[in-house]
């Protein structure tokens, strides 16, 4: 099945969406704290349900897969023609926009995996010997940071995606023209023909 650079670009941008939204709603529904029963010598938290968890995790999944995503269509042989990747770092645009890709990509992940880990150990850990514990929760607006991050990654995904297309016309304009025997004559006769 071949697949455009147009289709790929797409797919990236519905991915990172998709994360974007997961770990927005998320931020929103995560409760600002449990509620502390005292019992003896213990106190055990409360929590209301909330899918905080599941939409980090989720948050995070497409997070994922629109990184591997954006990182496949790099080097993707589109009509079946590769570029070298040698060709591709060439650009100084798009090895920085590759960089920044790949970290705003490992930055949201960070931002989206602590607050949900954390939210995860609140919500299964809740007896604790600490008579004056208030049930705390995730850290407030670490997942809606990593939410906007996790879009921000998806377009340098795009950019990148953009920029090695350029660079891929370029290379197999380059390409044809050294195949024409016009291209390779002798300065004399170029353009005699």
């Amino acid at each position: 099945m071949a697949v455009s650079v147009t289709q790929m670009s797409i797919i990236v941008g519905i991915l990172g969406a998709l994360s974007f939204i997961f770990g927005v709603i998320a931020e929103n529904k995560k409760p600002a704290a449990g509620t502390p029963i005292t019992g003896k010598g213990v106190v055990i938290c409360k929590y209301p349900s909330d899918p905080t968890v599941a939409l980090g995790y989720l948050s995070f999944a497409f997070l994922v897969a629109s990184t591997v995503a954006g990182y496949l269509s790099l080097f993707y042989p589109y009509k079946g023609k590769s570029v070298p990747q040698s060709v591709l770092f060439q650009s100084a645009s798009f090895s920085t926009f590759f960089s920044i890709s790949l970290f705003t990509g490992g930055l949201a992940a960070t931002l989206l995996l602590w607050p949900t880990i954390t939210e995860q150990f609140h919500l299964t850990r809740k007896v604790h010997h600490n008579l004056e514990t208030t049930c705390p929760t995730a850290k407030t607006g670490l997942l809606g940071g990593g939410a906007f991050v996790s879009l921000d990654s998806a377009l340098f995904w795009l950019v990148s995606l953009m920029l090695a297309d350029n660079a891929r016309e370029d290379y197999f304009e380059e390409v044809e023209n050294e195949c024409k025997p016009e291209y390779n004559a002798p300065a004399h006769l170029k353009g005699t023909a």
